[in-house]
């Protein structure tokens, strides 16, 4: 069984299609709440929280949903599709709201924004496990990440040479990154047949037990009741997702102020070392894919966190500019690639193939549940002790994840190996 790189690859266009626009989100809409409204580092870290906080309930409800419909374009495409249409419209409103500096009307068209993101956000991720047979996923979330770096790339190229700190109109930035968005969309519409290749992939599946083979780990033969053991894996590595992202969504959220303040970038400058972590790891996930196939995807997260929370610590040595910074965010990238390659195949490693939307949306949930927390914890600590708490509150969490990670025991994947030795002569 190999996996399509082609068609994981058009598939992928739905999550470049989000990342296009999280990575403008995070790093333009801090700067329009604090240079234009004037808000402190605690309301904006409160502000940015809004989206986890309606992803905390929206995302595991949609991806629930979109497991029950059934449609003639497919369960997942209806909430991409439509999500994408809205969230694009308003997205077109905040640069005007900014320019005119209307609180009332930016918050309102952010709140739509984030209401159509979380809409098709657990969909368009389950849409790679709907048309990929088990074993195959952690390769194909790989190139799904590579795809979704790609988007990030292109919005901090877009952030680079059209952002304005001057109080100029920034509508070309979100311009450039609603029309990748639409784009993507379109195109991923037009080359993937969800309801076709969503049974192939079952079908592929069904081959592989068949034929005698069987995963080393037992935790892809998850019954209606989940087993104990399994459970407290699943717990285990949730648990793990949340800490990780209480650490690097910080670095993450705060990273544009911190790199004017502390290291004295200035207007869209702070993107160098953040397309530098892009690049690494765009680089990266295709190896790191390959890898995790043979040593398993825990040993690859384990060594993520590792590369991730020593690259946390070298950042906060730097009290200047300096393209050793570069250099570390290179590492930042790599590690974090690890990480997400094989972070989300664990979770859906432990759902039937059914319930992928479900398992998905638990995913988010605590990725969510962790990103509504730490900007506001981030921030209150920024404000009120210093810019330079930031990585070594990164460096903590991160080393609990590590802690936390130690203990899963399952939703690891290896190749197949055949029942009898007998039967691998056939």
């Amino acid at each position: 069984m190999k996996l399509n790189y082609k068609r994981t690859f058009f598939v992928g266009f739905a999550f470049l299609s989000i990342c296009a626009f999280w990575e403008m989100y995070e790093n333009v809409i801090p700067k329009m709440l604090e240079g234009t409204f004037g808000l402190g580092e605690t309301v904006v870290g409160a502000i940015m929280a809004i989206d986890n906080v309606l992803a905390l309930f929206l995302l595991p409800l949609v991806g629930a949903l979109s497991d029950k419909v059934h449609t003639r374009i497919g369960k997942r495409m209806p909430f991409i599709l439509g999500g994408t249409l809205v969230a694009s419209i308003f997205i077109l409103i905040l640069p005007i709201a900014d320019f005119k500096a209307n609180l009332v009307l930016f918050m309102l068209a952010l709140g739509i924004v984030l209401v159509a993101m979380a809409s098709y956000r657990s969909p368009a991720v389950a849409l790679m496990p709907d048309v990929t047979p088990k074993p195959l996923r952690s390769k194909a979330n790989a190139i799904i990440n590579l795809m979704g770096t790609l988007g990030g790339i292109y919005s901090l190229g877009a952030i680079f040479f059209l952002y304005k700190d001057d109080g100029s109109i920034n509508l070309s930035v979100f311009i450039s990154v609603v029309i990748l968005m639409l784009l993507s969309v379109v195109f991923l519409f037009i080359t993937i047949n969800e309801n076709k290749l969503s049974q192939k992939a079952r079908e592929e599946e069904k081959a592989l037990t068949d034929s005698g083979q069987e995963a080393v780990n037992d935790s892809s033969k998850v019954t209606e009741k989940m087993p104990a053991d399994v459970r407290r894996s699943f717990i285990l590595i949730l648990a793990s997702i949340f800490l990780w992202f209480f650490a690097y969504n910080a670095v993450k959220t705060a990273f544009s102020r911190y790199a004017d303040k502390v290291w004295g970038y200035g207007g869209g400058t702070f993107t160098q070392p953040l397309m530098v972590a892009f690049g690494a790891a765009l680089v990266a996930y295709i190896p790191i894919g390959i890898i995790s196939s043979k040593i398993g995807r825990k040993k690859t997260i384990i060594g993520g966190i590792v590369i991730i929370t020593l690259s946390y610590l070298c950042g906060f040595l730097f009290k200047e500019a300096s393209p050793l910074i570069n250099v570390i965010f290179a590492f930042t990238g790599i590690g974090w690639a690890s990480i997400n390659v094989n972070s989300y195949p664990m979770v859906v490693e432990m759902c039937k193939s059914s319930d992928t939307g479900k398992y998905t949306g638990y995913y988010y949930t605590c990725s969510m549940a962790s990103q509504i927390i730490t900007p506001i914890v981030s921030g209150f600590l920024l404000e009120n002790v210093g810019y330079r708490t930031l990585f070594p509150y990164a460096v903590i969490f991160s080393l609990a994840s590590l802690y936390t990670m130690l203990f899963v025991k399952h939703g690891d994947s290896k190749p197949p190996r055949y029942k009898k030795k007998e039967e691998a002569n056939m």
